[in-house]
């Protein structure tokens, strides 16, 4: 225990040293400095800054789908700047990316992970473009992979419709809103260093936050980010045309049959006109019944959005915004969550939403037999399509509906094998076609089910059978023995290969 003396000491010293500190005032301009010391003056400054070198990992987002902007920016500068050699690890790649190929030609770009590859990007790395294969991930599995230590990422360009100059985001304001980041936050959290490409600066500090400043090194004003009227489009259209809403009413009849059309029962609709269809014919029984649904999640849609502001579905749950409805959704009610990736589908997170799921539509180019899927390859044998969340919401949903047409022209849907596997058969539960429906068999609850309720089942292989008589059996695909692709599971593991086809 310290004497009086002693303590009377320490606080001598402690006063001497008080006033001997003596605080400089900042200067007006360093006080500027400082507020500001984020702002880049151009995007080769941002890039300068961010300390990109030969070889790393740089990665992007795809909130803006087909209206995306920043993946082209950022590859013409980082090749005008002479940088060689980069992994490119986008969330996903659509059909405007094709000025990549040049990239890749030229050793700018060596390797690339993405859920997905479209367009003439896709041709072109199917004919053996590339020395390395494409990793193909899902969506969780993105975030698997770079949880795992596996995909690091060095430097993440992130485009955003709107800012404030400390770097607190979202992708509901401004004027090319894009609605839920929930794949950029993943990046924002695990990269060394995180670009922000903004439109326009508000007021700081900018609230909601989906990316906060604390996770953002640099940000840098260009012109636009992207096109919010090109989000909704392909993939994410409502249909009209008659088969694929005959898909969607006898998908709808299944689920009412199934035994988890019940209150409180939760959904997912994947992209593809038939599936997204089915909200349509689910809203009325719904109405009727009296019915509403606890949650709906994933891609978010402007269908969506009206149900849960009529009061049928009580909460949103939104990792991607697939309209500017549903973007504008986020801004205004409360019950629309925005979540990241990880939080949505990862595996190996500590909870994600797609366990909670009861249903979950979802298509397909094609199914065997065994009811595997394949959405990424077409007949072809090429690429032009995405894992997405697709296994992701298949192996954990309590009900996993595929819905397709038997056949799309000459070509039959169901095949005796798929050309690629991305979603193994063992976690598919129904296949709903305009020429009938078959139950995997080892779901015997759900074909009691539906055999009360009166629904005519076929077995997969006679479904097969009737598209085979259609069309003819599909000759086999001529492939080098040169892989293109990788496709990985949701944990990781290799699942499938996709291989050069011959010329």
């Amino acid at each position: 225990m310290k004497t009086r003396e002693q303590r009377v000491t320490n606080l001598l010293s402690t006063s001497s040293l008080l006033q001997a500190y003596q605080p400089v005032a900042k200067s007006e301009s360093l006080q500027r400095t400082q507020k500001q010391r984020k702002i880049c003056h151009s995007l080769e400054d941002a890039i300068r800054r961010s300390g990109l070198q030969n070889g790393m990992t740089i990665s992007f987002h795809h909130a803006f789908r087909g209206g995306d902007f920043i993946v082209n920016q950022v590859m013409a500068k980082i090749a005008e700047m002479g940088f060689k050699d980069l992994v490119l690890a986008s969330s996903s790649l659509i059909d405007s990316h094709f000025p990549l190929i040049e990239h890749i030609k030229k050793g700018v770009v060596r390797k690339i992970y993405s859920s997905g590859l479209r367009g003439e990007l896709a041709d072109e790395i199917s004919k053996g473009l590339m020395a390395e294969p494409v990793t193909i991930h899902s969506h969780g599995g993105r975030v698997h992979l770079i949880k795992s230590g596996e995909l690091k990422i060095d430097i993440a360009f992130l485009g955003v419709p709107c800012c404030d100059q400390f770097g607190n985001a979202n992708g509901f304001s401004g004027k090319n809103q894009c609605g839920s980041l929930g794949y950029a936050r993943i990046d924002a959290e695990y990269a060394d260093k995180v670009v922000l490409l903004t439109e326009e600066f508000a007021e700081y500090p900018h609230n909601p936050i989906s990316i906060g400043q604390d996770k953002v090194d640099f940000i840098v004003q260009v012109d636009a980010v992207g096109d919010a009227k090109k989000i909704g489009g392909g993939a994410t259209r409502m249909t009209t045309n008659p088969r694929e809403l005959l898909i969607a009413r006898k998908a709808a009849e299944v689920i009412f049959a199934s035994g988890y059309f019940k209150q409180g029962f939760s959904l997912q609709t994947g992209t593809g006109g038939a599936s997204l269809a089915v909200t349509r014919f689910l809203a009325d029984k719904m109405r009727r019944e009296k019915i509403t649904a606890s949650f709906a999640l994933g891609g978010i849609t402007s269908t969506m959005v009206a149900l849960h502001e009529a009061g049928l579905i009580e909460k949103l749950i939104d990792v991607q915004s697939f309209d500017k409805d549903a973007a504008a959704s986020l801004a205004r009610n409360p019950n629309h969550i925005e979540v990241s990736a990880n939080q949505y589908a990862n595996f190996s997170s500590k909870g994600a939403s797609v366990e909670r799921l009861d249903v979950v539509i979802l298509s397909a180019l094609e199914i065997d037999k065994h009811f595997n899927v394949n959405v990424l390859t077409g007949s072809d044998g090429v690429i032009r399509g995405a894992s997405g969340g697709h296994c992701d919401t298949a192996a954990s949903a309590q009900v996993a509906i595929i819905v397709a047409p038997l056949v799309r022209g000459r070509i039959p849907t169901v095949v005796e094998e798929v050309i690629t596997t991305v979603t193994p058969g063992e976690n598919i539960d129904i296949l709903v076609t305009d020429h009938g429906v078959a139950v995997n068999p080892t779901r015997v609850d759900l074909i009691d089910c539906l055999t009360q309720a009166g629904i005519q089942l076929f077995t997969i292989e006679q479904l097969m059978e009737k598209a085979y008589a259609i069309t003819g059996r599909p000759k086999a695909i001529a492939f080098t023995d040169k892989p293109v692709a990788v496709v990985r599971y949701r944990d990781g593991s290799v699942i499938d290969t996709v291989y050069q086809v011959k010329a």
